[in-house]
């Protein structure tokens, strides 16, 4: 039964990506923030191999407690299955002992999934198929900003700088040419995964190898780039809602001390409060900030990008900007960046969530 007056929003996490728990963690503060006399929540999880059931939840259960993190598991409720016919009803519940039952239609869905099968344009077109509005980035643009290569492709064409990169198919190994090209340090990643999963950085030629199959682990495509030195910013993106020009926040800069070499898994979510240091915004000259704010904004609409998304950086010491990666669904966690630039900037957590639902309701689902 929906509830008169109320939105109903399906919250989707968990999901079969490496970044499962990050997901988890980022949807329990999602939860937490929605207001319960606007919102009608339907919480939705995924387990590790796939299976949907119906969660409770209860945001402190997804919370990291202990180092560790929550987890969807087939024990975390009902069965359902969504259906991929906007005439059919949307999600199903199946009960042991029981028929299925037709939950009551979703207003609109908040994906809150980070990595593969969530935020590469997999269940966006899901989704859409299902006639069901959804927060964020369309199947193209979920699909070209989750691989680092077809990012920096589209955003070169736009004119946005990025570092020197070589990219690694499935059985291709790094050219004499490309070792030259682009010397060392270099950052070995999967092309498609975030969170920092599988990254190495490499100081030596003869440890390429097992830093590119640490990185094949997570994807069958490799990216191999060239350390840039410099300061790492990142900024806010929000498809304005008016139409036009979408908005950008204040910008952050991450600083990573103590043992870790770089901005990795442990340093972001486990070890956060000890590995990093935040300056938002970050202090940067007024003409750095407003590049980093038009990058940003020419690299959301060159991959027409919708709702939201996080742009990365690097500032090197003579002031030049050059792009590092775009999330069409970075983190909600506390820690997270995404909610806290908007939040400095004057948009607080609960109505940063409430536009982006508001954004996904007023698109609906004519993206054709």
């Amino acid at each position: 039964m929906t509830t008169p007056g109320k939105t109903r929003v399906a919250i989707v996490f968990g999901g079969r990506s490496p970044e499962h728990g990050i997901s988890c963690v980022s949807a329990g503060s999602v939860l937490d923030a929605l207001d319960p006399d606007e919102f009608e929540v339907v919480p939705i999880g995924i387990t590790r191999a796939g299976q949907w059931v119906l969660a409770d939840g209860i945001a402190a259960d997804l919370a990291i407690q202990g180092g560790r993190l929550p987890e969807i598991t087939p024990d975390s409720g009902a069965e359902l299955v969504l259906r991929a016919d906007p005439t059919g009803g949307g999600l199903m519940v199946l009960e042991p002992g029981e028929g299925p039952r037709v939950l009551a239609d979703m207003d609109a869905v908040f994906p809150v999934l980070h990595g593969a099968y969530g935020e590469d344009g997999t269940i966006q077109g899901m989704f859409e198929m299902a006639g069901l509005p959804y927060v964020g980035a369309g199947v193209f643009a979920s699909a070209a900003a989750m691989d680092k290569e077809f990012t920096r492709k589209l955003c070169v064409a736009e004119g946005i700088p990025v570092g020197p990169y070589a990219v690694l198919r499935s059985g291709m190994t790094l050219s004499e040419e490309d070792k030259q090209r682009l010397g060392l340090p270099v950052f070995v990643k999967p092309s498609r995964a975030g969170s920092s999963f599988g990254i190495t950085k490499v100081a030596d030629w003869d440890l390429l190898d097992e830093a590119v199959a640490a990185a094949r682990r997570f994807d069958s495509k490799v990216l191999v780039e060239a350390a840039v030195v410099g300061r790492e910013v990142e900024c806010g993106v929000l498809e304005s809602e008016v139409g036009g020009v979408p908005e950008t926040s204040l910008l952050s800069e991450v600083r990573v001390v103590g043992d870790h070499d770089f901005y990795d898994f442990e340093a972001k979510y486990i070890n956060s409060e000890r590995a990093c240091e935040y300056d938002i915004p970050a202090l940067l000259p007024d003409k750095v900030t407003r590049q980093v704010q038009e990058y940003a904004g020419r690299a959301f609409t060159a991959l027409d990008c919708a709702g939201l998304a996080r742009v990365d950086f690097f500032v090197t010491p003579d002031e030049q900007v050059y792009l590092s990666e775009i999330n069409t669904m970075p983190g909600f966690t506390p820690t997270s960046m995404f909610p806290r630039m908007w939040a400095a900037a004057g948009l607080e957590y609960p109505k940063l969530v409430d536009r982006l639902i508001r954004t996904a309701l007023r698109r609906g689902t004519d993206r054709h």
